[in-house]
């Protein structure tokens, strides 16, 4: 059984709601846009979508031979597709975690919080080493599972076009219903802050559940609004610098390497382990100094 790319189906809509926020910020409403930022931005999604169709193929295979030998014959029916759909959103949530937490993920994954601002266009800034860094092993347990490769990568699609609407500072707050249940706008700001509080926190795709089983969760808050970008924000608006600068850094530190210990921070520590600026640090800083200040 074929099924529809929901991305590809969904890129009109993208560009007509970025539109629509565009002039929407431009007449008052919360929100910020640089046209040399949407511009990088949008060259970063051109790209993704170009590594996608070179190398999508060889993913393709690989999911088909892992599903060779699945445990399981699941047919594709309206309960496997609901199954399919929440387990390929945990599976998100653990590469998205791991993205965070793994330096090589995390070489692909910076590219997507290397804007210092947060709109709609943000949602389109993807990496073009997503092959590369092996993101896609985190779906494979559900071929060998038994879900067909079909259903996942429709899945997989349905997931990432729910995530591009959650890029946006214009809608504020939802039901506390959806709120308590799905990502939401509100939740991925936070996602997205290089504040203290917010580093490494509200992994979700669809369900904000995960984070608050996994606790992950952070929320929102008013007295602290989400400053956006890297801990080390990026100097230039060069889609190539963008792309590949955190390899080139991953590069640079095994060559300075002295030790095994090294190397393995360098290629599987967290972000800032070479360095020591790493988010448990800055937490850790701010926790300190939040404990000394005078309580008002």
């Amino acid at each position: 059984m074929s099924f529809p790319d929901p991305v590809a189906i969904a890129i009109p809509a993208f560009v007509a709601l970025i539109i629509v926020e565009l002039v929407a910020v431009r007449l008052g409403w919360r929100g910020d846009y640089d046209w040399r930022d949407t511009g990088t931005s949008l060259a970063m999604g051109l790209g993704n979508t170009i590594a996608g169709a070179a190398l999508g193929g060889v993913v393709a295979a690989m999911a088909a031979l892992v599903w060779e030998h699945r445990l399981l014959s699941i047919p594709v029916s309206w309960w496997s597709f609901l199954l399919c759909f929440v387990l390929d959103d945990l599976a998100y949530y653990v590469f998205h975690r791991s993205a965070h937490r793994v330096r090589w993920f995390w070489a692909s994954h910076v590219i997507h919080h290397s804007s210092q601002h947060y709109n709609l266009s943000t949602a389109l800034r993807q990496t073009w080493t997503g092959f590369f860094s092996l993101g896609f092993i985190f779906r494979m347990p559900l071929f060998f599972i038994g879900f067909p490769p079909e259903l996942v990568f429709f899945c997989a699609g349905l997931n990432l076009v729910y995530q591009f609407w959650i890029h946006t500072e214009v809608i504020d707050r939802l039901p506390r219903w959806f709120e308590a249940l799905m990502n939401t706008p509100s939740h991925h700001r936070v996602h997205h802050g290089t504040n203290p509080r917010y580093l490494d926190r509200n992994y979700a795709g669809v369900f904000i559940i995960w984070d608050r089983m996994f606790g992950t969760f952070e929320p929102e808050r008013a007295d602290d609004p989400p400053r956006y970008g890297i801990i080390r924000q990026l100097p230039t608006f060069n889609p190539l610098w963008v792309a590949f600068h955190e390899w080139i850094g991953i590069a640079r530190d095994l060559a300075r390497a002295r030790s095994l210990k090294q190397l393995w921070l360098a290629i599987a520590g967290p972000p800032g382990a070479v360095s020591g600026e790493t988010s448990d640090a800055v937490k850790a800083r701010w926790q300190a100094g939040s404990a000394v200040m005078p309580a008002e």
